[in-house]
């Protein structure tokens, strides 16, 4: 629950954040398999989403001429990577999600 809570703060703050905290905490702190790691926090972000757009909406921040198009995007792309998923053993799989992650933090930061 400390982990969902955490993912949720995080992502109402920043717009995201979920997976990159659930997917550690729950490899790391609760033992859990990457693949089952990575699919779970897809299942915990899907209500994070909706609560954190619930806001996002009321305030009017959304720009929905770019909604539409990365929502189509988003959707296709979610489909292939839950595809790969199986495809790529835990230690791929975890080399990819930390240059991913590292690629973002330095993106935030410059």
């Amino acid at each position: 629950m400390g982990i969902g809570l955490f993912a949720g703060a995080a992502n109402g703050l920043f717009g995201s954040g979920g997976g990159t905290i659930a997917v550690p905490a729950m490899v790391y702190l609760l033992g859990e398999e990457d693949h089952t790691a990575h699919a779970t926090a897809l299942l915990i972000i899907l209500p994070l989403t909706l609560v954190s757009s619930y806001f996002y909406l009321s305030n009017s921040f959304v720009d929905w001429n770019i909604t539409w198009k990365a929502m189509l995007g988003g959707a296709a792309g979610g489909a292939i990577g839950a595809f790969l998923l199986n495809k790529f053993p835990s230690g791929i799989l975890r080399i990819i999600f930390g240059a991913f992650m590292l690629a973002a933090a330095v993106r935030m930061i410059f």
